[in-house]
């Protein structure tokens, strides 16, 4: 199970790189095994302020479909459009190629609610 040290992580299996006031999210690769091949990412909240754990899309792979949660509050910046026509990306990429969206942060004290690797690791038994 791949999960790297530098970036932040929720609950919900969503991982936050953070640069400065805009961090990319993305969905674990714990997640993206568990969901299974993804064959539609929907993001409809581009250009909207949304609060964290909000819903901003969901993922639709062969055996569901499960939303996707804001980890921090702030506005959707952008959408990674690459997942248009091939979503399978984050199956095989989740932390590079796969990444979902980018949000201008509204307030960086929310990222010390995020879990770190280790918290993450812990979380999913890992």
């Amino acid at each position: 199970m791949n999960i790297p040290e530098e970036l932040k992580y929720t609950k919900d299996h969503e991982w936050i790189k953070i640069d400065d006031e805009i961090v990319t999210v993305g969905i674990t690769d714990f997640a993206q095994n568990e969901l299974g091949d993804i064959v539609y990412i929907d993001v409809d909240t581009l250009d909207e302020n949304l609060d964290a754990e909000e819903v901003f899309g969901s993922v639709e792979a062969v055996k569901t479909v499960s939303d996707l949660f804001m980890p921090v509050s702030g506005e959707v910046i952008e959408f990674n459009e690459n997942l248009e026509d091939a979503p399978e990306m984050v199956n095989s990429d989740p932390y590079n190629e796969g990444w979902m969206i980018k949000i201008k942060l509204n307030d960086k004290s929310q990222l010390d609610n995020l879990l770190d690797a280790k918290a993450y690791q812990e979380l999913i038994g890992a």
